[in-house]
């Protein structure tokens, strides 16, 4: 292990994922082991768990030392338990998560390490949409065009220039984190805009790189009228949020969540040293 390579924390949200987290956990354990020469630590953290991902998870525990695992009973979302991960931030120098699913293989992660170690930028997003990404097992039609139209929904309400902000795998550095996670506040799928938008303000740098992408069946996200309303949503409350107009929403906060949980989707999070945001 070599004492100049910044150490790494890479966070593995998951929920009801016992048939496929084990082999992608001993992949990823693996490959950092014998490829990347600083402390590397996986910490997964699960949502709302009602099969054995915490039993598989514990064995994978028992056989890496670099494994460990967070949970939380009440489901809190993808974006929630990111949230909940990113408070581990000090104890890294980059901070990277990606999808239980192995969509994104070891290899390609590293890439993005790397791009961020060298200083390329402060944020390193995977990109599945540009040209020189590869893409071994493309998404069914329906989620490609849901895919599209809601990137469409992202630069009409952020104009962020980014192409893929969905693209679940990301490496930061822990300034970055450290500065924005008080503004994290979407447990949902829109997490990710929410990020992207809050270092975007906080003049840290994003940079969008090519990556290797597999689709994998088993999905957990199902695209249907309900998720679509959610995020619409969960974007308009972004860019609320970010308007001078939010406080004023303030008498509405508890219509708010009933509509999340009405939509079977996590509430947003409330600011840490404010109830009215």
């Amino acid at each position: 292990m070599s004492l100049t390579a910044p150490s790494l924390l890479l966070l593995v949200p998951a929920y009801n994922e016992e048939g496929r987290i084990g082999p992608v956990l001993a992949r990823y354990a693996e490959y950092l082991y014998h490829h990347y020469p600083g402390r590397a630590r996986i910490v997964v953290v699960l949502n709302g768990c009602w099969d054995n991902t915490l039993g598989v998870v514990r064995a994978a525990e028992q056989k890496y030392l670099s494994i460990s695992h967070l949970e939380f009973p009440g489901r809190i979302g993808k974006g929630g338990a990111l949230i909940e991960g990113l408070k581990l931030a000090p104890l890294a120098d980059l901070i990277g998560y990606v999808d239980a699913d192995g969509a994104t293989p070891p290899a390609a992660l590293l890439e993005l390490v790397h791009r961020c170690e060298r200083g390329e930028a402060d944020c390193v997003v995977a990109s599945r949409w540009l040209p020189d990404s590869k893409i071994t097992h493309a998404q069914p039609q329906k989620r490609q065009f849901a895919s599209r139209l809601f990137h469409l929904f992202v630069e009409g309400f952020f104009w962020m220039g980014i192409r893929d902000t969905q693209c679940g795998a990301k490496v930061m550095t822990r300034r970055a984190i450290e500065t924005v996670h008080s503004q994290l506040r979407l447990a949902d799928l829109a997490f990710d805009v929410n990020l992207l938008y809050s270092l975007q303000k906080a003049d840290f740098s994003v940079k969008e790189v090519p990556t290797e992408w597999n689709d994998q069946t088993g999905s957990k996200v199902v695209f249907n009228f309900r998720t679509s309303i959610n995020m619409l949503l969960s974007l308009v409350r972004l860019r609320l949020l970010y308007s001078p107009f939010y406080s004023w929403l303030r008498p509405l906060r508890p219509l708010e969540e009933w509509v999340y949980l009405k939509l079977n989707a996590p509430p947003p999070r409330r600011a840490p040293d404010s109830a009215g945001s």
